[in-house]
C-alpha cells in the first residue's frame, strides 16, 4: 500500500491521548466543519450487536446488490488494510481518495483533540456522502448510544444482532446495561430488527422500542428462522423462503442470515436477493478456509481455517461449528487480546480440540502473553504449549499429523496478521 493514507492514519492515532472515549461532542463539532455529510447518505440501515455485526451486514450487501442497488458499507476493525472499512458504491475506496479524504479531515478538525475511529467515520461519511448510490450499510464500532456512528437521525431500518457480555469496561458490567448501550441506536419511528437475545437483553431494547415508537421486528416472534434438512428455513408474515444454508459455515450464520432476510424482506426485497444474500456473502475470518497463499503452502495437508471471534459468545459459535464438521483431529492455534474473557473463550473449544499452541499477537501491544493463553487453556481442560508464532505452531502441528485441522483463532488482530502475512 502507499505510502499516503498509511502516514495520514498514524498521524491520526496522537490526536486524542485515548484510543476510545465514548462521547458524540467532538462527533458533532467536526461534521459541523464538514457541512454534515451524516445528514447527505443514502438511506442508511444501522447495525448494532456484539456477535454477528459484519456477517449480517455482508449478507444484506450480497442481497441488496443481488437485485441491482449500489451499496456503501462501513465497518470496523480491518483486518489486513484500512481500505477494508470504506466500501463505496461496492467498491473498496481506493488509496488516493482515501488520502485525500483523512487530509481534509485532519483540516476540518483543526488540530482538536479527537478519537482515531472519530476522525475516520467522518471520512467515510464525508465519502459516502459524495458518491451516488443507493444505501448506506453502517456498522457499530462499539456499543452504539455514544457510538461515531450514531449521528444519523433518521435512519431506514436499525438491527441489534445477538447482545452479550464484551467490552465491560466501556458498556457496563450486566447484559441489561449492555443491551441499553446497543438499543441507543433505535430511532424515534424507526422499524428495528431484533435478532436472537437472553430476556433480560430483549426487555431492555423492546422497552426502548416502544418509548420511540419504534416497530419491533423480532426474532421468535415476527420471524423465524431454522435450519431443516441441510437447508435454511425463514419464516415471516409474508410467507416461507426455503433457501440454501448459508455459505458463511457455522451455525451461529442462521441466525445472522435470519436478521439479514427480515431486513431485506421488510424492504421489499424479492426471493432470487434473499437467496443471494445467503449464498454470496463474503466475510473473512469468520471459519474461513484458507486454500492457498505461503502459510497454507506450508503444510499442504493440512486442513487449516481462520477465525477472530474472541469473546465467549463467539468461542461457543467456533464449537458449534467444529462439533457440525466431519471427525479430524482438531488444534488450535490461538492468541488473544488482555481485554478479553479469556476463560470464557476457551471453555467451549475444550471439548472440540486435542492441543493449542499459544502465541502472541505480533506488533500488537494487548497481546495476552503467550503463557497465560496457553495456561487460560490448560485450565478449561485443553491441553496446551506455547509457540514463537503461527507458521512455527503450524509447522509443529503438521509434523505431528500432516493430515490435522487447525484452527487460528482468538482475536481478530491475530487474524488480520495472518491475512496480510498469507497474501
Amino acid at each position: 500500500m502507499a505510502a499516503g493514507s498509511d502516514a495520514v492514519l498514524e498521524r491520526m492515532m496522537t490526536l486524542h491521548p485515548k484510543i476510545i472515549d465514548l462521547t458524540l461532542d467532538r462527533m458533532h463539532r467536526l461534521l459541523a466543519a464538514l457541512d454534515h455529510p451524516e445528514r447527505r447518505l443514502p438511506p442508511v440501515i444501522h447495525i448494532a450487536g456484539t456477535n454477528g455485526k459484519g456477517s449480517t451486514q455482508a449478507m444484506i450487501r450480497a442481497g441488496l446488490e443481488a437485485g441491482g442497488a449500489k451499496v456503501h458499507a462501513y465497518t470496523s476493525p480491518h483486518l489486513a488494510r484500512f481500505h477494508e472499512r470504506i466500501r463505496l458504491a461496492g467498491e473498496l475506496i481506493s488509496e488516493p481518495a482515501l488520502t485525500a479524504l483523512l487530509d481534509e479531515c485532519v483540516a476540518a478538525n483543526g488540530g482538536e483533540s479527537i478519537t482515531f475511529f472519530e476522525i475516520t467515520t467522518a471520512a467515510a461519511f464525508l465519502a459516502f456522502a459524495r458518491t451516488p448510490a443507493d444505501w448506506t450499510l453502517l456498522e457499530v464500532g462499539l456499543g452504539g448510544r455514544l457510538d461515531a456512528t450514531n449521528v444519523v437521525d433518521q435512519p431506514r431500518l436499525t438491527i441489534i444482532t445477538p447482545v452479550s457480555i464484551d467490552h465491560q469496561q466501556y458498556l457496563g458490567e450486566t447484559l441489561p446495561e449492555i443491551a441499553g448501550e446497543k438499543a441507543g441506536i433505535l430511532k424515534r419511528g424507526v422499524p428495528v430488527i431484533i435478532g436472537p437475545q437472553a430476556p433480560e437483553g430483549l426487555e431492555v431494547i423492546e422497552a426502548r422500542a416502544a418509548r420511540l415508537g419504534a416497530p419491533v421486528l423480532a426474532f421468535g416472534q415476527h420471524w423465524h428462522c431454522f435450519e431443516d434438512r441441510g437447508r435454511m428455513v425463514f419464516q415471516d408474515e409474508n410467507g416461507l423462503l426455503d433457501l440454501p444454508l448459508p455459505n458463511l459455515p457455522g451455525p451461529h450464520q442462521i441466525q445472522n442470515a435470519g436478521a439479514a432476510l427480515a431486513a431485506l424482506r421488510h424492504l421489499g426485497a424479492d426471493e432470487a436477493a434473499c437467496e443471494a444474500a445467503v449464498t454470496r456473502a463474503f466475510w473473512p475470518a469468520r471459519m474461513q478456509r484458507l486454500r492457498t497463499g505461503p502459510l497454507a503452502e506450508s503444510a499442504p495437508q493440512v486442513e487449516l481455517w481462520l477465525d477472530g471471534g474472541h469473546n465467549p459468545a463467539g468461542g461457543e459459535a467456533v464449537a458449534a461449528t467444529l462439533a457440525r464438521m466431519p471427525a479430524r483431529e482438531t488444534h488450535l492455534i490461538c492468541g488473544m487480546l488482555n481485554t478479553k474473557d479469556v476463560a470464557g473463550y476457551m471453555r467451549p473449544l475444550a471439548a472440540h480440540a486435542v492441543h493449542l499452541h499459544a502465541v502472541e499477537i505480533p506488533g500488537e501491544k494487548n497481546t495476552l502473553p503467550a503463557e497465560v493463553t496457553r495456561d487460560a487453556a490448560r485450565a478449561a481442560g485443553l491441553p496446551a504449549d506455547t509457540a514463537a508464532s503461527v507458521a512455527a505452531a503450524l509447522s509443529d502441528i503438521a509434523a505431528g499429523n500432516p493430515q490435522a485441522r487447525v484452527l487460528i483463532c482468538g482475536s481478530l488482530y491475530l487474524a488480520g496478521q495472518v491475512l496480510r502475512e498469507n497474501g
